[in-house]
């Protein structure tokens, strides 16, 4: 007995009019459940699985069903109770049989009467419309953009030119590579350096602008060279901030630390510019550069003792620091250790025998000591390393002209203007000179062409000095007082002008305005006070490895000095460098003259006074000079032909 009786439902999954199996219609009446949405089976082809597409395609062939009087169906009075179909695509296969497949299919689908054209039609026009790979012009650029290797050679060239003084083609091939690799921050650097060297500050501020929003503000060199610009141009504040910016940027920058520091050194502020580098070496580690400088302001600061054991870390951080080592000779001269100072000097020019400053700086301290023919050998053994650099030749035109003649100084003053016509301190020199032989005018004109290549420099407040003096010898008072003020005007701080200037009024017999110009320098004079406190906590932050330091800077003893602990620091320091030419290198360091006063270290001083540097066997095996012929190598040399590198697409090419 049947308690329920429901109505038959029949599930007609092959309708006798549709013989093909690919696809698959049911009928499913709806009375009293929501109806079933459209199931959509993806395919493996990209095209057919956009959802829009597919539920166009539907509804079109819905309607092309109805058109045909239901024959797929069969029974036309059912076709209202059916809300959607199941509908079964069978994917496109990614072989080389796709296309004998599908027609095969295609033929099946004509034959039973169901087209496919619609649909392949419809996907054309959507492929059309929406570009599955990239657009054309980004594959255009990628197919142009050279190889990597193309920025570095280039990047070399370019310093080349720059080296030769051939400005606008090394610019050239810099925004070449700009344009090809803006990301790369070193041509935004290096393009920025030709532009400040032309005194183009303006667009050298834009290139380090645009990269430094190329690379969104991740590269420091490009902050710490705009912070240097904003330096020499004197806007103080902005280059604050940007050397922030190159600090946070990379915080292990240390060139950025010390360039700050440098320039609150300038200012004055001692103490932030010792916390400045003391957060470099924290952050960096020992560098030789941080602690040069925190070396010299000791020995500013009258603390030989710890200046002597900063020098000293400098050179075991990097003993081929030439600079290190002329800075600590340069100390040594002015307290008058003259033989100390020689074998710093030596020490310097064999970590880095083209030097030019290491050659120049013994070659004034020689000449000062009345040794004028090793003075004048060493200038042109500079000169023969670095022909292309105005100084030395000024240097030695000074020289020739105190010791020798005024017409031979002429001749390697116009030598070394024509080297670099924007040198200031040529002009100024030769002016000098000049106004010493007598020819005012002349060296009226000088002083005047110094001024017109920069006239708000430091160079350019001594030669309105200079100018100001002469104008006061030949009696014009008020062209004298006006070039005193100029100078004034751009550099407060010189002493030697605000003096010229007293004894300029006190001669006419004004000592009262005399008395005013001296108290006006006492006044704005910039007064830096300096202690000692900073040492403790810089063994915080010096190089733990050296366990050392503070009985080397003596910290729970006097600031007197001790001659016999900086000797045998030194003596460790040069054994520790390496095992050949030890006992050399220690004897060299006991000879330094910074032994004890005693008798025993007098007769030390007195045994090593003789060094062991042969400097005409070291300029002929090391440099390749004939010491004896360095006459010849004063002549200017013949310029080779000019080649020009063009970077073009693909790679570079070289004519001539």
């Amino acid at each position: 007995m049947q308690l329920c009786s429901s109505p038959k439902t029949q599930f007609p999954l092959f309708p006798p009019s549709s013989p093909n199996p690919s696809k698959f219609v049911s009928k499913i009446p709806i009375k009293s459940v929501p109806s079933p949405p459209v199931l959509k089976i993806p395919s493996f082809s990209f095209k057919e699985a956009v959802p829009t597409l597919d539920e166009k395609l539907l509804c079109s062939e819905s309607d092309e069903e109805e058109e045909e009087g239901g024959d797929v169906s069969g029974k036309g009075s059912d076709e209202s109770s059916i809300e959607g179909r199941l509908v079964v695509r069978r994917p496109l296969m990614e072989f080389s049989g796709e296309e004998s497949e599908g027609a095969e299919d295609q033929g099946k689908a004509e034959e039973d009467g169901i087209s496919a054209s619609p649909i392949e039609e419809g996907l054309k026009e959507f492929a059309k419309k929406m570009p599955i790979f990239e657009p054309d012009e980004r594959l255009e650029r990628n197919s142009e953009r050279p190889l990597r290797i193309n920025l570095e050679l280039a990047l070399y060239r370019a310093k080349v030119l720059a080296r030769k003084f051939q400005f606008d083609e090394a610019a050239k091939i810099l925004r070449q590579c700009i344009s090809f690799w803006p990301e790369d921050g070193r041509p935004y650097v290096s393009l920025g350096k030709i532009l400040s060297k032309q005194a183009k500050f303006d667009d050298a501020r834009s290139v380090y602008e645009r990269g430094c929003q190329a690379t969104q503000g991740e590269n420091p060199y490009i902050w710490q060279c705009w912070a240097v610009l904003e330096n020499r141009v004197g806007n103080i504040r902005r280059a604050r901030e940007l050397f922030d910016a190159a600090t946070v940027a990379d915080k292990k920058h240390i060139a950025a630390w010390h360039a700050w520091a440098v320039l609150e050194i300038k200012q004055g502020n001692i103490k932030k510019a010792r916390n400045l580098l003391g957060k470099g070496l924290k952050f960096h580690g020992g560098n030789e550069y941080v602690y040069q400088t925190l070396a010299l302001l000791e020995a500013k600061a009258n603390r030989i003792e710890q200046a002597r054991s900063l020098f000293r870390q400098a050179t075991v951080c990097n003993p081929k620091s030439c600079a290190s080592w002329l800075a600590w000779a340069q100390v040594e001269m002015q307290l008058e250790n003259n033989h100390a100072a020689r074998l710093l000097f030596e020490k310097a020019v064999q970590a880095s025998p083209k030097n030019r400053f290491a050659w120049h700086v013994w070659a004034l301290f020689e000449a000062n000591l009345g040794d004028i023919e090793k003075g004048r050998k060493l200038l042109k053994i500079g000169h023969a390393l670095n022909p292309r650099d105005p100084v030395l030749l000024q240097s030695l035109a000074l020289l020739e002209y105190k010791h020798s003649s005024a017409n031979l100084a002429r001749v390697l003053f116009r030598r070394a203007s024509q080297l670099d016509p924007r040198h200031q301190a040529v002009w100024i020199a030769w002016g000098w000179m000049e106004w010493k032989e007598g020819n005012i005018g002349t060296a009226r004109e000088l002083y005047q062409r110094a001024l017109s290549i920069n006239s708000t420099s430091e160079s350019a407040a001594r030669c309105l000095q200079a100018w100001g003096v002469l104008e006061q010898r030949v009696g014009n008072l008020s062209a004298a007082r006006r070039l005193f003020r100029s100078s004034l005007n751009i550099n407060s701080q010189s002493f030697v002008t605000w003096m010229t200037w007293a004894s300029l009024e006190e001669q006419q017999g004004n000592a009262v305005r005399a008395e005013e110009i001296r108290n006006l320098y006492f006044q704005q004079r910039i007064e830096v006070v300096d202690d000692a406190s900073w040492v403790m906590g810089l063994l915080d932050i010096i190089d733990p490895a050296l366990d050392s330091i503070k009985s080397l800077l003596k910290l729970d003893s006097s600031t007197e000095y001790k001659g016999n602990a900086i000797s045998s620091g030194m003596t460790e320091t040069s054994s520790s460098q390496g095992e050949d030419g030890s006992d050399r290198e220690e004897t060299d360091d006991a000879s330094l003259g910074l032994a004890d006063s005693s008798a025993e270290g007098s007769e030390r001083k007195t045994k090593y006074a003789t060094s062991s540097f042969d400097l005409d066997e070291f300029v002929r095996e090391k440099l390749s000079l004939d010491p004896t012929k360095l006459e010849i190598q004063m002549e200017p040399p013949a310029r080779p032909p000019k080649r020009i590198w063009r970077l073009e697409k693909g790679g570079t090419t070289l004519t001539k």
